[in-house]
Order: structure tokens, then sequence, then C-alpha cells
């Protein structure tokens, strides 16, 4: 048992000291250098006309997200609304099954 111990305490501390190295390498990389696009980077991120058409427009994309949590709010109300009206039904069937038992 005191084997599976230390062994279970060396995984951990292994794991900790690396996950320690790589974020020395990431910190390392991320505090580069700016450095500015070159004249090709900068033609590559131009607006290019010609891709205009192909593009989606926000605005339109908006909407139509819009109109899908619209429609799923009413799905989910319906499905609620559904489930009280059987509840309510069930609770009436069930007063009146009492109501009739007790008169007999």
């Amino acid at each position: 048992m005191a084997f599976l111990l230390n062994k279970a305490t060396a995984l951990s501390h292994l794991r900790s000291h690396s996950q320690q190295k790589t974020e020395d390498s990431f910190s390392l990389s991320r505090r580069g250098f700016h450095v500015e696009p070159g004249p090709r980077e900068k033609a590559l991120l131009a607006d290019d006309p010609s891709l205009k058409r192909f593009k989606s427009h926000k605005r339109n994309v908006w909407r139509l997200k819009r109109v899908g949590d619209v429609l799923t709010i009413v799905v989910v109300a319906g499905c609620c609304y559904e489930i009280y009206v059987k509840a309510v039904m069930r609770e009436e069937a069930r007063k009146q099954a009492a109501a009739s038992e007790g008169l007999q």
C-alpha cells in the first residue's frame, strides 16, 4: 500500500513539474516582440472586392439567430403548457373519482 502511495505522489509531482515547464514555454512565446506584417501579409489581409458577395451579412445572421431563439422559446413554452394542462386534467379526474366514490 505504501508503494502505491509513493507512486501516486511521484506521479503527481512529475505532472505538476511538467506543467510548470510548459507554462514557462507558453509565457515566453507570448512575450515575443511585435513584428509588423510584411507587404504579402498585408495584401492577404486586405479586403477583396471580388469575394464581397460570398461573405455572410452580419445583420441577416443575427436576424436568423433571433428567429431560432424565438422559435425555441415558443416550443419550450408550448411543451410546458401541455404538461401543465395534463397535470390539471389528471388532478380534476382524481377529484371527480374521489367525489363519486364518496357519494356511493
